[in-house]
């Protein structure tokens, strides 16, 4: 009975995931993406020379530069997309998923920054925000790096060496991540009507984070059911201790915010070079015969 839920429930999370990496979804969202960064710019451009009144969004498009800050928030939505579609593939992939989020996060803030500067560009109006978009800029290559080398040093070790409990675990994560579009949906649609009737973007990517971190440790419990590997368990829970100095740097001030993103990173860095060195300590099954 359990195993027919979870079998359905992959059916229709792969199907959703085909949906939204084919060819023609990726048109799709490239065109918006385009289509929303030349009309929010025109828009801007209307209201510099007084053509058009936003009532409360007025302030915000007389800088030039806001259409920036717009189609890089929406960009940022759809890497969060992606995170969920990562989830059941792998935890580290998820983990390092999370960071390039981060690392796009970092950049939209260095935008955001660009977006306040006044268009004379005098270093007296300049200076604070240029020191903020260097500040996220470098905190951004900084995770960037990081996270690269992380990648490549990554060994994606199976949770179960049986076969239906690997697959098991597998549909399990597509069960969470079901959950995590339900609540990708709820958090979006909060944010769209308090942006609708109150005149601004909420920026909720905090929220979703912590979402992610209960997720995250729903699969540390679901993987006691497979293995009881220390080093394995451990390593789960790291990424739950890094999703969650990760949701930390997302509510910080700045600097401070940037600090905690880059220690985040070094934190999956170290972790990996120091599991991929017990795992080759660890006896093969000859050996342990």
């Amino acid at each position: 009975m359990v195993k027919s839920f979870l079998l359905n429930i992959s059916s229709f999370f792969d199907k959703i995931q085909a949906l939204w990496e084919g060819k023609s979804s990726l048109r799709i969202v490239s065109t918006v993406l385009v289509f929303c960064f030349i009309i929010s710019s025109i828009l801007s451009v209307l209201v510099i020379n007084d053509v058009i009144h936003l009532g409360k969004f007025n302030n915000d498009f007389k800088n030039p530069f806001f259409s920036v800050e717009i189609v890089f928030t929406l960009l940022l939505i759809t890497e969060l997309l992606r995170l969920i579609f990562v989830l059941p593939q792998s935890v580290a992939k998820s983990v390092g998923k999370q960071f390039e989020l981060l690392s796009l996060i970092f950049l939209r803030d260095g935008f955001k920054q660009f977006s306040h500067i006044d268009p004379a560009f005098t270093w007296s109006n300049i200076e604070e925000s240029f020191i903020f978009m260097s500040i996220y800029g470098f905190g951004a290559i900084a995770v960037f790096t990081i996270i690269g080398f992380s990648h490549k040093l990554q060994k994606h070790i199976k949770l179960s060496q049986i076969e239906d409990d690997q697959e098991q675990f597998v549909y399990f994560k597509k069960l969470i991540g079901l959950f995590l579009l339900v609540a990708f949906a709820i958090v979006g649609y909060i944010d769209v009507t308090t942006f609708v009737f109150e005149g601004y973007y909420l920026h909720s990517f905090h929220t979703f984070f912590s979402i992610l971190i209960f997720s995250d440790i729903v699969i540390v419990l679901v993987a006691l059911r497979y293995t009881h590997n220390y080093y394995k368990i451990f390593r789960y829970s790291a990424f739950v201790l890094a999703t969650i100095l990760i949701r930390i740097a997302l509510s910080v001030q700045p600097y401070y915010d940037v600090l905690i993103g880059v220690t985040a990173a070094l934190f999956v860095l170290v972790l990996t070079l120091i599991y991929n060195y017990f795992l080759g300590l660890q006896p093969t099954k000859k050996e342990m015969e």
